[in-house]
């Protein structure tokens, strides 16, 4: 692990595995049950926490970005010393905000982005839902400003916002990704960047502010931590999280939950438990993890070696599968909705095996006319498959983008090929070369705005080719 959190699902999952767990009276032969089903729920917002320590409470942190109801523009795109986050774009250079929804919403402004820039803002809650987009596609390009409410506000829309999205958490992200359409775009991308506002509701109203809430002991997030007591951080977490959205579904999960010591804002003891009731809880645990992984491999559907489907949305699209949100995480956690982008992931190479470039060389060729359909834009881009992270390679090249084409050599019969491999293919191709690890790799294609017929199916992305 390369960051202070928990920058790979995987990671989290294996130090909940080692970890002891703590249980109150209960009836032994259903924690097991219990401590799996509390995992696959927790995943997902332990992992979000990570990020939220990371990038804004803790200021020694190198990923560190800003404070509360501010945003921190990234000037350019990510590379592999950006770690906190697993499988992050090298596409669109993002902005950031973390809202403090406690005391007053918060009041998100963009500028007028002209037309055939894709821009987008997704909005994220402390269960890693997406309950909301600012954009392109589910707004225009035009300026406007919007609203995010916590849970707990019940005031009237004020006059100047176009529309209020309700957060069922009481702290949400807002991620922005702005499109650059290369080098010597950036700085039209940083003139974008500067027109996006935040503030509280008091301060765009021009009013006095709210009574100030009293600051949250945050717990501080790390290995040696979570190791010594992982659930703590779901306990402190569910507290932010008030049952409101859908009680009649968290209620009673949460009343199972407590059965083993998880409970809102409640301590996590330790030390209260037999070897024998810590390893009943350690099992569940480790089943959790493991179908977590099993529904990774299986999402969506096979379309030659590319899983592709829908693992990304809101309450509403989840429906209570909370395996399918944690193996969203682990795939890739702050994933869009289907609509706003689709994500092809690369699980097999032509031959059926998991594509390593230490044993193999290999090309994707998209046919002529046949190039991934999209509003926006497309990319395939390469992670390290141990860590999915961005990799090192001599050309600082992470990925090959719609954007890029005019750069790009076609076949004679029109035909796209991006040569997959370790190793230069060659000067001559060199244009159309994505560096990969020297090892396993994890590839994953993205359709931002996608068409009708990527959303139904209609289009597959071609097989990934062994080079004989």
């Amino acid at each position: 692990m390369k960051t202070k959190t928990f920058g790979l699902a995987v990671s989290i999952a294996t130090m909940l595995v080692i970890a002891p767990c703590v249980a109150r009276e209960r009836d032994k032969s259903d924690a097991k049950q219990i401590a799996e089903e509390a995992f696959i729920y927790g995943l997902p917002m332990v992992m979000n926490y990570g990020t939220i320590y990371e990038y804004f409470i803790d200021k020694d942190s190198t990923q560190y970005k800003t404070g509360f109801n501010q945003i921190y523009n990234t000037a350019r795109v990510y590379t592999p010393k950006d770690t906190t986050v697993v499988t992050p774009n090298s596409d669109t250079p993002y902005s950031f905000v973390c809202a403090d929804l406690r005391a007053e919403p918060v009041v998100l402004s963009v500028p007028e982005i002209e037309k055939g820039r894709y821009y987008s803002v997704q909005l994220i809650d402390l269960y890693t839902f997406n309950y909301g987009y600012i954009g392109s596609r589910a707004t225009g390009n035009g300026a406007g400003t919007y609203m995010i409410a916590g849970p707990n506000w019940k005031g009237e829309t004020p006059e100047g916002v176009k529309k209020v999205f309700r957060c069922e958490t009481e702290f949400s992200l807002a991620l922005f990704r702005t499109q650059l359409f290369g080098s010597s775009d950036l700085d039209n991308v940083k003139k974008i960047q500067a027109g996006y506002k935040v503030q509280t509701l008091s301060a765009f109203l021009k009013k006095d502010a709210p009574p100030a809430i009293p600051e949250l002991s945050w717990p501080k997030i790390d290995k040696k931590m979570a190791q010594a007591d992982p659930f703590a951080y779901l306990n402190f977490l569910l507290q932010l999280c008030p049952p409101a959205g859908d009680a009649a579904v968290e209620k009673p999960l949460r009343a199972k939950f407590a059965r083993i010591g998880i409970e809102a804002g409640k301590p996590f003891a330790l030390d209260k438990l037999s070897p024998e009731q810590k390893a009943e809880l350690v099992m569940g645990v480790k089943s959790g993890v493991e179908k977590i992984k099993q529904k990774v491999a299986t999402i969506g559907k096979d379309e030659n070696g590319w899983r592709i489907g829908a693992a990304f949305g809101d309450r509403a699209f989840y429906k209570g599968n909370w395996t399918l949100r944690a193996a969203a995480a682990m795939a890739g956690i702050y994933g869009n909705d289907a609509v706003e982008a689709l994500y092809p992931m690369l699980a097999t190479d032509s031959d059926g095996n998991k594509p390593d470039c230490s044993k193999s060389r290999y090309s994707l060729t998209f046919p002529a006319g046949q190039l991934p359909p999209t509003n926006a834009f497309w990319s395939v881009t390469m992670y390290d498959g141990k860590t999915q992270l961005l990799i090192e390679n001599p050309i600082d090249r992470y990925l090959i983008n719609s954007p890029m084409l005019p750069d790009l050599k076609k076949n004679d019969d029109g035909s796209l090929t991006i040569y997959v491999q370790k190793d230069s293919p060659g000067k001559d191709k060199e244009s159309n070369w994505l560096p990969a690890a020297d090892g396993p790799v994890y590839v994953v294609m993205r359709l931002y705005w996608p068409k009708k017929e990527a959303l139904a199916g209609e289009w597959k992305p071609p097989a990934l080719r062994v080079e004989k």
